[in-house]
């Protein structure tokens, strides 16, 4: 699993109400430090779990925008398990209450809102289950709404239990994202992808001081050049497998060239200049059930309107190039 995890996962900055929203942790030396999740239960078929897996019981809170709760929604499209477990995703926009989701006379393509608890806004969620909750108002979260509370707010461990406990509901029973065999080999690589790819870019655009900036710069572009390599000579982060590694490595790729490389000053290459990288991230891409689970216009809004800046969106770069053979 991720450590420690967002503070909380799909936690951004406004522009005047960060303070009021999230504040950003940074340590002595001016460096992103996240937060830790904070409900950490599990969904499991063992007997006398206190979240047994079941059909129609659990809900999902995400937003389009966030990585972290994008990996949630791939996995569940992958496994099938969308008639299993509902939705509401939020607005792209962060306010100074955090996300909202958004009301009927807005037109936001992608929104889908909390027909569950009928909340405006995630913190709402918490809220309810806890009166005195003092953590981050983060998506996603797994929701159970026999019980009216919340399971999980740990993407890491939300992706794994859709993985494996409940095939007996899915469409996809058979697809395995964490084989046992290759157990070893997708711990050790997420273990080198998030602290600095998947939070590296965090780090380096919430860095408060010139050294902690570079030093998240340099780890980011180190890792993604071994990652050149090692992408050179196998399709897939554990060779032949597509597993949840790739899943949680394609949420943070997808986003940077259109929002990383500007807003969080990762500018030294864009994807698109890693030949083995870009054809990667092309490949997943262009899996229908992956690819149906991107928002351009979320992912954009959320970084350049929700986050510190101008709240200017930029027009490029063009996402065009995604649909360009892979060839691999």
């Amino acid at each position: 699993m991720d450590k420690p995890t967002s503070g909380g996962e799909g936690v951004t900055a406004n522009n005047d109400d960060a303070a009021a929203i999230v504040k950003i942790p940074i340590d002595s030396k001016g460096a992103f430090q996240r937060r830790v999740s904070q409900f950490r239960n599990f969904i499991s078929k063992e007997e006398g779990s206190e979240f047994p897996p079941e059909a129609g019981r659990y809900h999902l809170y995400v937003s389009l925008g966030c990585p972290w709760a994008h990996r949630t929604l791939i996995v569940r499209a992958l496994k099938g398990l969308e008639d299993v477990i509902s939705l509401s995703i939020v607005h792209w926009h962060m306010g100074e209450k955090g996300w909202r989701f958004a009301t009927s006379e807005e037109e936001c393509p992608g929104t889908v809102p909390d027909f569950v608890e009928n909340a405006s806004y995630i913190r709402e969620i918490y809220l309810k289950v806890n009166p005195d909750y003092d953590g981050a108002f983060s998506v996603p979260v797994l929701y159970d709404k026999k019980e009216h509370t919340i399971v999980n707010n740990e993407s890491s461990e939300i992706i794994r239990m859709l993985n494996s406990q409940f095939n007996d509901y899915a469409k996809n029973p058979e697809l395995d994202l964490y084989p046992e065999d290759l157990r070893p080999s997708i711990d050790a690589i997420n273990d080198v992808i998030y602290p600095n790819v998947n939070n590296g870019v965090y780090r380096c655009g919430f860095a408060k001081s010139q050294e902690a900036y570079e030093e998240a710069f340099t780890n980011l572009f180190r890792t993604l050049d071994d990652l050149e390599v090692r992408l050179s000579n196998q399709r897939y982060l554990c060779g032949a497998t597509f597993t949840e590694a790739d899943v949680r490595f394609f949420t943070t790729l997808i986003r940077f060239d259109v929002t990383y490389v500007g807003q969080f000053k990762c500018n030294k290459k864009q994807i698109r200049e890693y030949p083995a990288l870009y054809a990667y991230l092309r490949d997943l891409y262009q899996m229908p059930l992956i690819r149906s689970t991107v928002n351009f216009t979320h992912i954009k809004n959320g970084y350049y309107v929700s986050m510190p800046g101008n709240g200017i969106v930029p027009l490029g770069p063009s996402t065009d190039g995604l649909d360009a053979p892979h060839n691999r």
